[in-house]
């Protein structure tokens, strides 16, 4: 496949910016409309959403076991939160409205308050309205340091993200409509890397680097290849693996996050190849230059999180989880506010999708276990699209045949496979449960669960 420079836009990567502080410790983090330059400069500047007037957000960096303290000022015209995707906080914290907190309205403030418990790499967006709010551009990088860092020559936070733009660079206002909501969801037309069609970097040859990969589009699956790159995935939804694994190329599905360890060995230039229907792009790429001194040892380890293992797989109770509805589908209705209701009119109500019959969610929670107890979840997706459920407040385990796979809190199912995870609720509250193809989440696939 010929790898080629995209041919519609492109430009210089942003930097990030210190966020203003209040008197009483809280660093701001104000959500409002802003205008930034995702095309190139013979393109006006795209009107956006931002987080602190820039897209992404400005990292959020702490160490392990630090205390984060945010307060969200919201300077749109619509009531918004805050989720921290993937961090095991306290409840209070998560960001879900109606569950968690209340929605915060035009011109007001909530302060986040929690500790870090995970190193890894996680990040942060709106959970009201997440299919508007997120695509127009509030999303950003929450990095949680280990208490001792691996050795590296660099590291690199990248937030892949799409858009779906009109010919003058503006946002098409197409949020929502029942196309995106039924089928893979609002798939964007440009593809950027923090914020740029074309993200730039500098290294040397032989360089270890760590590479921070961050999903952030409302529905794109990207399917990553690197060149130039000796690569080991590390971790994955911010938790180590227990042996790096040697790749050539990524599967990110939405809100899914990848770390790399990659030993940088192109002679003029190391690339990060977004493959789509058309072709391969390089979406990222580093000029190098140089000899740095290379290592002949693959990396090590990073130090494991406090997450606990499993119990007794035998005993844990299962619930199952059954994905129906979206266009080409084979389901003729669902439960909606207390009635059976004819696809028809599920359609007209802005639904498309049901978890176990539901299309709206639950009053009872899809699973209730005792703090600490062990939980398997028997995911079946009966539609004719992927999937990436997530699950707040934990991290989960996929159950394969040759054991427990590693960590996540993502996973990405595809068309017509059965998945099994496991984990143990370790985090009292109730959490939500939802597919992060969010215009999925929007049209019926959100469920619960409770910790007690």
């Amino acid at each position: 496949m010929r790898i080629t420079r995209r041919a519609f836009m492109g430009s210089a990567a942003a930097g990030l910016v210190a966020r203003p502080g209040w008197a009483d410790g809280f660093a701001e983090l104000r959500a409002a409309p802003a205008a930034v330059q995702i095309a190139p400069q013979e393109y006006a500047p795209t009107p956006v959403w931002a987080y602190g007037g820039q897209v992404p957000g400005a990292a959020i960096r702490v160490r392990q076991g630090d205390r984060v303290q945010r307060r969200l000022v919201n300077g749109l015209d619509q009531p918004t939160t805050v989720h921290w995707h993937g961090l095991r906080i306290a409840n209070a914290m998560d960001g879900v409205p109606g569950m968690t907190q209340d929605a915060v309205p035009p011109g007001g403030t909530f302060d986040y308050d929690f500790v870090a418990p995970d190193a890894g790499t996680y990040w942060y967006h709106p959970h009201n309205r997440t299919w508007e709010q997120l695509a127009r551009g509030l999303a950003g990088p929450l990095i949680v340091e280990e208490a001792e860092a691996p050795e590296v020559d660099g590291e690199h936070v990248l937030v892949f993200d799409d858009w779906r733009l009109e010919p003058d660079a503006t946002l098409s206002e197409s949020f929502g409509n029942m196309h995106d909501l039924s089928h893979g969801g609002r798939i964007g037309n440009w593809v950027t890397v923090n914020g740029v069609g074309e993200w730039a970097g500098t290294a040397q040859r032989g360089d270890r680097l760590r590479l921070r990969l961050i999903n952030a589009a409302t529905a794109r699956i990207f399917s990553l290849g690197l060149e130039g790159f000796d690569a080991w995935v590390v971790a994955l939804d911010g938790q180590p693996l227990e042996v790096p694994q040697r790749v050539e190329q990524v599967g990110l599905g939405p809100a899914q996050r990848v770390d790399l360890i990659a030993d940088v060995t192109g002679t003029d230039e190391a690339m990060i190849i977004s493959y789509e229907a058309d072709g391969g792009y390089a979406v990222a790429a580093f000029a190098v230059s140089g000899d740095g001194a290379a290592r002949d040892a693959a990396p090590v380890a990073l130090p494991p999180n406090p997450v606990p293992a499993l119990g007794s797989l035998d005993n844990a109770p299962v619930a199952e989880l059954r994905m129906e509805g979206g266009a080409m589908g084979r389901m003729r209705g669902a439960m909606l506010g207390g009635e059976q209701v004819p696809m028809r009119e599920l359609v007209g109500a802005g639904k498309a999708w049901a978890l176990n019959g539901m299309a709206d969610m639950p009053e009872e929670p899809l699973i209730e276990a005792a703090l600490g107890e062990t939980v398997r979840v028997r995911m079946i997706n009966d539609t004719a699209w992927p999937h990436a459920m997530h699950l707040h407040g934990h991290h989960f385990r996929q159950l394969r045949a040759d054991g427990p796979g590693p960590l996540r809190d993502t996973i990405l199912m595809q068309r017509g496979e059965t998945v099994e995870v496991a984990f143990v609720a370790d985090n009292p509250g109730d959490w939500l449960f939802h597919c992060h193809m969010v215009e999925h989440s929007a049209a019926g696939m959100m469920t619960w669960m409770r910790v007690v």
